[in-house]
């Protein structure tokens, strides 16, 4: 009886632990899955094929993930798979732009075909844009916890990392920006 409760532990145990979502996105399964679904037009093509496939694709992938991969992105914070993700995201214009993962960051492509690319430097924690071939510094992290801003006219703003700073940052781009139109 006392082996049995102890099975019935161990295995609730371990499946909480791996049902939970702090273990890591598990990219590669998912990416998988989206293929999955989507090799083919046809719903029932896509569903035979996966019935094939799933038993052992779909267990290699979900074990590199839970075993490997999630740990990478444990321990380094990003997941080595979600590099080269494209994403279509509506802006706030009502347009769509292809927002694309790289290792260091974003490369977004508007509508138009301009591409903005923003990266974030490890070394010194900062954020940059690169738009047209000029790189200009967004912002970056002190390690006080405060966050140095750096505005457009090129002054820097140092404020603290919460909605007062936020709201800093921008009362002195609003500032800037009514100073530029008059």
């Amino acid at each position: 009886m006392k082996k049995n409760s102890l099975k019935v532990a161990v295995v609730l145990l371990a499946s909480s632990v791996m049902c939970s979502s702090c273990i890591g996105s598990f990219g590669l399964f998912n990416k998988y899955e989206k293929w999955q679904c989507s090799m083919t037009s046809s719903k029932i093509v896509n569903g035979i094929v996966g019935l094939i496939l799933q038993p052992i694709v779909g267990t290699v992938c979900l074990v590199a993930d839970a075993l490997v991969l999630n740990t990478i992105e444990f321990w380094s914070g990003h997941s080595p798979v979600a590099e080269n993700t494209i994403q279509q995201v509506k802006g706030q214009d009502g347009r769509y732009y292809a927002v694309k993962t790289t290792k260091t960051g974003y490369e977004i492509k508007a509508p138009t075909g301009e591409v903005t690319i923003f990266t974030h430097n490890e070394k010194d924690d900062s954020w940059s844009m690169t738009q047209n071939g000029v790189t200009k510094e967004l912002f970056r992290f002190n390690a006080d916890g405060t966050i140095q801003a750096t505005l457009q006219n090129g002054e820097r703003l140092v404020v603290g990392n919460d909605e007062a700073g936020l709201q800093q940052v921008r009362d002195a781009v609003l500032h800037e920006n009514c100073f530029a139109m008059r």
